[in-house]
């Protein structure tokens, strides 16, 4: 069935998609959550949903300044419980409440924390395990998947709303039309700092904040540091994961919406010769959605979910 969006505005969708009330899954299938060391002093927390026999298992990825209550992470957690698989909500490094677990904080790249988690699921349970991220977690989820070679965990990955070129989604980020999002992602990150400098005032220097416009100087100032990257556009240039589609060797769903405000299209044409290349990339461009949106008239209202948890038991049955 064809998706009738709820209306075809790319802002209105994702506005919309943040405030819209999510269906619960919690009181069916309680939450718990479960910590994971992932380097000497550094642990993420993952929260955890489980089904009375699980046949496979989801590790979900956040956005930016998101976590594992996303709204877009509990609406599919429901469909995918009720599809018989376990679900893992992986806060990225720092996120939902944990940044007293590691003393640094995450970014698009970085794919070292989510490895462990898939790699101590997959061992712990040796079952099927799909890879799901949204905006800036589909960047990790897929640069991770194209790090990973045929003998690792992963059964499949799928990515939504995925800033692919983060240098050009910077730079869409930082125009007129897009303030009010720069603007709140900007203002939670500098809380972030302002918090991070009361244990670590060496390493988060309050200074550079008054100068902050945007993501593109946050990713300057602060994570190009951090990280090792020496600058922005370095950051940017070797953490896309365009550069990993090609490598990407499980089943791949890629869902993005043309009219997405935050990553301009073109990003997708122009990486169109990599996703066509690869025979396990399925590319399913909507001509509306916004970002991380995809609100439908009818139900159900979240109208890439039920897609997405389709794709996951047909790659876990073809997997079987």
């Amino acid at each position: 069935m064809s998706p009738k969006p709820l209306i075809h505005n790319g802002h209105l969708q994702t506005i919309l998609g943040n405030f819209w009330r999510r269906p619960q899954s919690e009181l069916q299938f309680p939450l718990s959550r479960r910590l994971y060391q992932t380097e000497p002093g550094i642990q993420v927390a993952v929260d955890e949903q489980t089904p009375k026999s699980p046949q496979a298992h989801a590790v979900l990825v956040h956005g930016l300044e998101g976590s594992s209550n996303s709204g877009y992470i509990r609406s599919l957690s429901r469909d995918l419980l009720h599809a018989n698989f376990a679900i893992h909500r992986f806060n990225m490094r720092s996120c939902g409440g944990t940044e007293h677990l590691a003393p640094s904080n995450y970014h698009a790249g970085q794919t070292s924390d989510l490895r462990h988690v898939i790699e101590a699921i997959g061992h712990e349970h040796r079952q099927p395990i799909v890879l799901i991220g949204y905006s800036l977690g589909g960047n990790a989820s897929l640069k991770l998947a194209g790090e990973l070679n045929t003998t690792s965990r992963l059964t499949g990955v799928c990515a939504v709303s995925t800033p692919i070129d983060l240098e050009a989604c910077a730079d869409r980020l930082n125009t007129r039309s897009n303030t009010i999002y720069q603007r709140r992602f900007l203002t939670a990150l500098k809380d972030r700092v302002r918090r991070r400098h009361r244990t670590q005032p060496d390493l988060y220097d309050l200074s550079h904040l008054p100068k902050l416009r945007s993501i593109w100087d946050f990713d300057e100032a602060y994570t190009s540091k951090l990280f090792g990257f020496g600058t922005a556009r370095n950051y940017f240039r070797t953490q896309s994961s365009k550069n990993y589609l090609r490598d990407i060797s499980v089943p791949c769903l890629l869902i993005q919406a043309k009219d997405d405000p935050m990553i301009p299209y073109e990003v997708y044409e122009r990486a169109l010769p990599d996703i066509q290349a690869n025979p396990h990339i399925r590319f399913l461009p909507f001509e509306t959605g916004g970002h991380v949106g995809f609100l439908s008239k009818q139900n159900p209202r979240f109208w890439i979910d039920p897609i997405i948890t389709n794709w996951a038991v047909e790659i876990v049955r073809n997997k079987s």
